[in-house]
């Protein structure tokens, strides 16, 4: 059994102090810890880095740790702490700030749309800042950018999920020819075809609900995509540049 490396120790530490502290102090901490849009006022710079540590329920932290010493242990113990530790906490907040990006365009384009039919913006931000929303957009955007409006602004993502993904692709960069399974089938699958069939699933959840934002499951399925996006830009620069053999110790 591999065993868990120093820093993967101290990230799952970590992330366990922070679940045991959001279940002690409640929404408050999910209020001031998880990642807010923007626009929204409980948005703080922080919030970027403190999501990755936020979990939204015991499932979910015990996957993401789970994953996260089954994989980042392997990464960590070819590449060396530091180098590990830069390269998951790039993933993660380079999903986040992909995220942000995509939410913005979402929230701008159906904020766009009602200002060119008579609403003022700061009117309509003053409406979402109360937890509202005006029953008139409907008719104007439709159901789906009201949804894509709506889930952008008062949306509060939490997870190490994009971080995770990004050590997915890029244990299968080093480990290609690893046998992976997953729980429900239990036939051996080599992490070059795992990987990118979960990737596959992930995309085809998240449009399956109708919004760029995510599926109607509640999951992030395009933050997960992000984190692995940037996990392969990183793993493709590297691996150009000669850089994936080098350890930082």
């Amino acid at each position: 059994m591999m065993q868990v490396t120093e820093t993967v120790k101290q990230l799952i530490i970590i992330n366990i102090i922070f679940f045991v502290g959001t279940l002690i102090v409640g929404q408050p901490a999910y209020d001031i810890l998880s990642l807010h849009f923007p626009a929204n006022e409980k948005f703080q710079v922080w919030q970027i880095v403190t999501h990755m540590f936020m979990h939204g329920g015991i499932t979910h932290i015990l996957f993401n740790m789970l994953g996260l010493w089954m994989f980042g242990s392997q990464l960590e113990q070819k590449w060396g702490a530091k180098k590990f530790l830069f390269f998951y906490m790039s993933c993660g907040i380079g999903a986040a700030l992909l995220s942000i990006g995509i939410s913005y365009y979402m929230f701008n384009d159906a904020v766009s749309i009602l200002v060119e039919n008579g609403f003022e913006k700061t009117a309509i931000l003053d409406v979402l800042s109360h937890q509202k929303i005006d029953t008139r957009w409907k008719d104007i955007i439709g159901p789906l950018k009201l949804q894509n409006m709506t889930q952008a602004y008062f949306g509060q993502a939490v997870g190490a999920s994009g971080a995770l993904y990004g050590t997915l692709i890029a244990f299968a960069f080093m480990f290609p020819n690893a046998s992976l399974m997953m729980l429900f089938i239990p036939i051996p699958i080599k992490a070059k075809y795992f990987i990118p069939a979960l990737l596959a699933y992930d995309l085809f959840s998240g449009l399956r609900g109708h919004s760029v934002l995510g599926g109607g499951d509640g999951i992030g399925h395009f933050a997960h995509l992000g984190g692995a996006l940037i996990g392969f830009l990183m793993m493709w620069y590297w691996k150009k540049n000669q850089f994936n053999n080098n350890r930082w110790n």
